[in-house]
This record gives structure tokens, C-alpha cells and sequence, in this order.
């Protein structure tokens, strides 16, 4: 079994920074406009998740480049062309 690379294995990682960042700009932009802490918290869980949602939703529409669709549709086979594929449901 192959081990997932190193950038696959940072990628939640790297949204979760990057989704801190956004969220932390937002809080600190509320903060500093109202004074108000507690608006500001709920502005930054608010930014948290939506930007986590979206970049996780983009990263999922990415169309994958010719590597990358050769390692899917060979996944679990080993080239001899004897498996027997399972039908669809």
C-alpha cells in the first residue's frame, strides 16, 4: 500500500492555517470597528467555517491533471488485465 506524500498529508493542515488567517482578519476588523469582543468571537467562528467550507469546496472541484487520473483508474490493480471488476450498482 502507498503512503500518502507529505503535501497530502499537510493539505488539511494548510486550510485550517489558512482558514485561521481569513477568520483571525475578520475578528480583528470587528473588533476594531465596535470594541465589542464578543461580536468580534462570533465573527471569527462565523469566518472560520465559511472560509473552511468554501476552500474545502474548492479543493474538491479541482479536476485532477493526467497523473493524478492515471494513479485513480489504476488504483487497486496491478496491470495484468485478469481482475474480475465488480458490476456497477
Amino acid at each position: 500500500m502507498n503512503q500518502p506524500s507529505k503535501r497530502d498529508r499537510l493539505k488539511p493542515v494548510e486550510l485550517l492555517v489558512l482558514s485561521g488567517i481569513l477568520s483571525l482578519f475578520v475578528g480583528l476588523t470587528v473588533l476594531l470597528s465596535t470594541r465589542d469582543p464578543i461580536l468580534a468571537a462570533i465573527f471569527f467562528g462565523v469566518a472560520f467555517i465559511v472560509v473552511l467550507v468554501v476552500m474545502a469546496m474548492f479543493s474538491l472541484s479541482i479536476k485532477p491533471n493526467d497523473a493524478e487520473q492515471h494513479e485513480i483508474d489504476d488504483n487497486g490493480h496491478d496491470g495484468t488485465g485478469d481482475e474480475q471488476r465488480p458490476l456497477g450498482h
